[in-house]
């Protein structure tokens, strides 16, 4: 059995194209749509994750406030740059990117943020607000998971979801997700880590498995059983090198599976798009 594949472009595709009238509309009305990013440091990955995503926003008609600190910013710069960004009304959702320095308590920096304008919904309110089922910004990896499956037309409502991975960008919001009552998602839902030593026992019974751990190759083809759908959400860098979660050799045992490159990273970019369009909606309606 080779798996069939789940690419993540035609995901990324549909939603922006949903997007696009969105924004002619919020600038027919007189607000183009604003992401705002904040960069600490000179990472080079990381100053190109937010050249790509600033390129991105021109592209579709946003505007892209950037502020990029030093490597020797302070948090109290950190700060004062989240808050700069909170009273602009031209900047409807914001990031600030991560990793940042070490001096730097990405945590701390993430409480100041105006919840409204959290782009990467990883605020603690809107976990909350995840939690409960209510509106707002939800983590752009565990949107795009959900959006990808539901476009390859993978079943997921009343199925066994194994989330290998517990962490607060993956794991657990993804968990809080697909467990909702949704037509895409309404799951029975299990979270393991490697904390939990037979944790091969959970991904072997489920029909959908998601690594999210950052530990490469962890998921081997003994680790799920036949014909399941395999998400490969984790990644580690060595160098400029890209490590994923998901072992090649899965691809003999999976019924489907997401591509190595292409798979979970264009649904992430489309849905932090999605999240901003929608805070500026929000922004124009409480405005009306």
């Amino acid at each position: 059995m080779t798996a069939r594949l789940l690419p993540g472009a035609p995901v990324a595709e549909a939603v922006l194209a949903d997007l696009r009238p969105r924004i002619a509309a919020l600038v027919e009305a007189g607000h183009r749509p604003g992401l705002g990013t904040i960069l600490v440091g000179g990472d080079s990955a990381s100053g190109g994750y937010v050249a790509m995503k600033m390129a991105k926003a021109t592209e579709l008609g946003l505007t892209s406030p950037h502020l990029h600190l030093p490597d020797d910013a302070t948090q109290a710069d950190v700060v004062a740059a989240i808050r700069q960004m909170n009273d602009d009304p031209a900047v409807d959702a914001m990031l600030v990117q991560h990793p940042t320095p070490k001096q730097i308590d990405f945590e701390a920096a993430l409480l100041e943020m105006d919840p409204d304008k959290d782009v990467d919904g990883l605020h603690p309110v809107n976990m909350g607000r995840l939690a409960l089922g209510m509106p707002g910004p939800v983590p752009c990896t565990p949107a795009g998971i959900e959006a990808l499956l539901a476009h390859h037309g993978i079943e997921v409502a009343g199925k066994e979801v194994c989330i290998l991975g517990r962490g607060t960008t993956l794991g657990r919001p993804l968990a809080l997700l697909l467990a909702q009552k949704r037509p895409t998602a309404n799951a029975a839902v299990t979270v393991v880590h490697t904390g939990v030593p037979d944790w091969p026992v959970y991904t072997r019974r489920a029909s959908i498995v998601v690594a999210a751990v950052g530990v490469p190759y962890i998921l081997q083809p003994v680790h799920i059983s036949p014909g399941a759908t395999v998400v490969g959400g984790g990644v580690r860098y060595e160098g400029k090198k890209l490590l994923p979660d998901v072992d090649e050799a899965c691809n003999e045992v999976a019924g489907a599976i997401t591509p190595r490159v292409g798979g979970v990273g264009p649904t992430t970019v489309a849905m932090l798009f999605k999240n901003c369009v929608e805070a500026a909606e929000r922004a124009v309606s409480r405005r009306a």
